[in-house]
């Protein structure tokens, strides 16, 4: 147990509710549409999570190997920082989790599409190396653009649009103007967790030379931002039910905007790194719940 307890950290279980909830925004408005695939849904989920760990596993090399990781920073400590793991034994994780999602992402294309589709199939494992590319290179290699404030934009495009739009594909087997504003929505949000987590580590990032958009802004203007995109969601995810109307149920995801009008409070009072820390799980999981709110809010009618 000793042995498992460091690898469980590294792989920051707490981050996988927010991972999976693109896919279950994509197979709810899927079975809204009549279209939905229990095993398609599990090995979407499976695949999801192995690139989270994937990412999370990643970042603890990238970070570890720069000294980024040091005792300026502030949260749970990191497997390398704290010599629980080696760098080889997580170099050599991270290639076995490679492989783990390159086996799901084909077993996923198969089960999804069989021998037809064959141009959709395509494309799904093209975005899944894109995605194990950006898993890896967030803090990893030469030139991580994780260090030249580019991580938002590529979360928000993985998290958001890849993640909804490639769970609604694998099941409707086309793509419909239906997910765009769900997908935004998400994408803010799960951007929003990242500006969080880069808030916290604002001066530490600073101090080694990591640049986010958190350190380019200094921290009110990250703040702005911050308010910019829990806002932006909660704009878009209105609009959304609104132009998309059915049941009232469909505004059942408003219960989520009561902690996040709560999140915002807080950030705007908060002054020292662990202020913001202690938001992250917070955020994380209203963005699972609205996830969720959202979806049944368009299956119950």
């Amino acid at each position: 147990m000793n042995n498992i307890k460091p690898w469980l950290s590294a792989m920051r279980l707490r981050t996988l509710p927010l991972s999976v909830s693109g896919i279950i925004i994509g197979t709810c408005l899927s079975a809204y549409n009549g279209k939905f695939d229990i095993f398609v849904f599990i090995l979407a989920l499976l695949t999801t999570v192995s690139l989270q760990i994937l990412s999370n596993l990643a970042n603890d090399y990238g970070d570890g190997v720069k000294g980024t990781d040091n005792e300026d920073r502030v949260g749970p400590p990191r497997a390398i920082q704290s010599g629980a793991i080696t760098q080889e034994q997580m170099l050599e994780a991270i290639k076995k989790n490679i492989l783990i999602v390159i086996a799901l992402t084909i077993s996923l294309v198969y089960v999804a599409f069989g021998h037809t589709y064959f141009l959709y199939a395509l494309l799904i494992i093209f975005l899944g190396g894109l995605s194990v590319y950006a898993a890896i290179n967030y803090t990893m290699g030469d030139s991580p653009y994780g260090y030249r404030a580019l991580g938002d934009v590529f979360v928000f495009i993985f998290f958001g649009f890849i993640s909804v739009l490639g769970t609604y594909l694998l099941n409707v087997k086309t793509i419909d103007h239906i997910v765009f504003l769900p997908a935004t929505t998400l994408g803010l949000l799960s951007v929003a967790v990242l500006n969080l987590n880069n808030m916290r580590d604002l001066e530490a990032d600073e101090k080694v030379g990591k640049i986010t958009l958190a350190v380019k802004f200094g921290k009110q203007r990250a703040k702005n931002y911050h308010y910019f995109l829990i806002l932006g969601a909660m704009f878009t995810a209105t609009l959304f039910s609104i132009l998309y109307y059915v049941e009232p149920y469909n505004f059942i995801f408003l219960l989520s905007f009561i902690p996040l009008i709560i999140h915002l409070d807080k950030i705007k009072k908060a002054k020292a790194p662990n202020d913001f820390d202690s938001q992250l799980k917070v955020l994380a999981l209203t963005t699972f719940m609205f996830s969720i709110l959202l979806g049944v809010g368009y299956l119950l009618y």
